[in-house]
């Protein structure tokens, strides 16, 4: 078989097969190809069956091919398939199979379609299950956050602007606030699935086909849900890619501001959290170094999803209609995001998970800086009829003088409004009373703030959406499934 399939196929007509090794690897796409080697071997198979409704082929040709496009999905496409001979694995398919059936059969495989919606339709099969394991993935890393968040809505840690104590909150509403960052990001995927779950089969090179083939049979026994229409369209858009790609990178944006905080959390300044050992490095040299290395991986992995976003977007920006060969080099960049978001989705969940959270250190720094100060603003507005703007600028003359005590806010007050808040009945109790962080958060009870009352109806309202949304996500997985399903099925009967 091999002697046999010594040429590629594509090229034996009109070219003289006298390629250099380097020109022959530098057009290679054999690499990332082994990505969609599995989706292949799908689209063949539907192809073929197209072929055989549309009475293209006949039934011993099409038996004939189908037993060999068959075996390979049984048994896992040949290694020979990725020779370096060949320039991608759509052409080695294909000689393996006249090679094994003779050209007069598998000679009649490729008739009524092109490489070009060939490998669109490959890449979308290979990208649509991607982004499903994607969302998965985020469904694991809510389901964390929703967890913790519901053993925390009591627990009070600082709240920062500029990376100054600003006000009390709760750890539950700090984790709830990622969480519905990551809800936004699932739901970018899903839309996009939207748009990648098209079929571009059919369109040929890109002026479509003169055969009578039938693209909404394909479609659907491959389970996408309708065609991309245009055939010029469907074979030169990768804007299902780069819609992919633009969302990855905003969740990993999401991923590496999670991971910022953790890694200053864990430090020795601020010790709110004890990172798990199995998520952490020692140093070479220093032996009590304790370092939250995969948190910090997990932050670059952000820059290269966005390199790759970035370049496949500078890729097809000025590529005229329709099919470029550029597209070859815009293809491993999906998968290089794709894989660098699933790794670290995952180990972001287990490092969540097994994450230990100090409450008393927490506790500790919550009150500092005069976060509480708003809260005494507010109850000069409510209790004492005071503008808020007046209110403002007397607990900040105070906060000037770095203290909070009832002398100081009486000064102050006197100083700004010319008015006794003694008079009006503001006393030390009352003072103190307000700048508890318990009572400050607690008192935030508005939809999406951080009182213990309101977080646990977030966190009750978001698993209900978590599963709203692990449902949608198994309809998916069960959809595509069914549809592989079938079409193997209408393949083995036609099996001799």
């Amino acid at each position: 078989m091999g002697e046999r399939m010594r040429t590629d196929v594509v090229r034996k007509g009109r070219l003289k097969d006298e390629r250099s090794k380097e020109v022959m690897q530098f057009l290679s796409s054999m690499q990332a190809d082994r990505r969609i080697a599995d989706a292949d071997i799908l689209v063949d198979i539907a192809h073929v069956l197209m072929l055989y409704k549309q009475k293209i082929n006949n039934r011993e040709v099409t038996g004939q091919i189908l037993s060999v496009l068959m075996d390979m999905h049984r048994n896992g496409v040949p290694e020979e398939v990725f020779d370096d001979r060949f320039e991608d694995v759509h052409a080695g398919i294909e000689s393996l199979v006249i090679a094994s059936a003779g050209v007069e059969a598998g000679g009649r495989m490729h008739m009524g379609r092109s490489r070009n919606d060939e490998v669109a339709t490959c890449i979308r099969i290979r990208l649509r299950d991607e982004v499903i394991c994607t969302m998965a993935a985020l469904l694991r890393v809510r389901e964390t956050l929703l967890d913790i968040a519901a053993k925390h809505t009591r627990s009070v840690i600082p709240g920062f602007t500029h990376l100054q104590h600003a006000q009390p909150t709760t750890l539950a509403h700090h984790l709830l606030a990622y969480e519905q960052a990551f809800t936004r990001d699932y739901d970018r995927l899903n839309d996009a699935f939207a748009r990648i779950n098209i079929s571009p089969l059919g369109a040929a090179a890109f002026a479509s086909t003169g055969y009578p083939i039938d693209r909404k049979y394909t479609a659907s026994i491959l389970g996408f849900y309708g065609l991309v229409e245009n055939s010029m369209d469907a074979v030169s858009t990768r804007d299902f890619a780069l819609e992919t790609l633009a969302s990855l990178t905003i969740l990993m944006a999401n991923v590496s501001r999670l991971c910022e905080e953790l890694i200053i959390w864990s430090s020795l300044f601020v010790q709110f959290v004890i990172l798990d050992d199995a998520y952490c490095s020692t140093s070479s040299i220093m032996p009590q170094k304790k370092n939250p290395d995969t948190a910090e991986i997990m932050r670059a992995k952000s820059a290269s999803v966005a390199g790759s976003f970035t370049a496949a977007l500078v890729t097809v920006k000025g590529l005229p209609m329709s099919y470029n060969r550029d597209f070859q080099e815009l293809t491993p960049n999906i998968w290089r995001g794709m894989q660098d978001a699933q790794t670290s989705l995952g180990l972001l969940a287990g490092m969540l998970r097994s994450a230990e959270f100090d409450k008393g250190r927490m506790e500790e720094e919550a009150g500092k800086g005069f976060s509480t100060a708003t809260e005494l603003a507010d109850t000069l507005v409510r209790e004492f009829g005071l503008p808020f703007r007046t209110a403002h600028n007397i607990v900040g003359r105070a906060v000037q003088k770095n203290s909070l005590s009832l002398a100081t806010v009486e000064k102050a007050a006197q100083e700004i409004g010319k008015i006794s808040l003694k008079k009006k009945g503001l006393t030390q109790e009352k003072i103190d009373e307000v700048l508890d962080v318990n009572y400050a958060v607690a008192l935030r009870k508005a939809v999406g703030g951080p009182a213990p009352s309101e977080t646990r109806r977030a966190v009750i309202s978001q698993k209900k959406r978590l599963a709203a949304d692990s449902a949608v996500t198994d309809r998916k997985k069960q959809h595509l499934a069914e549809a592989r399903e079938n079409l193997i099925s209408e393949a083995g009967g036609l099996v001799p």
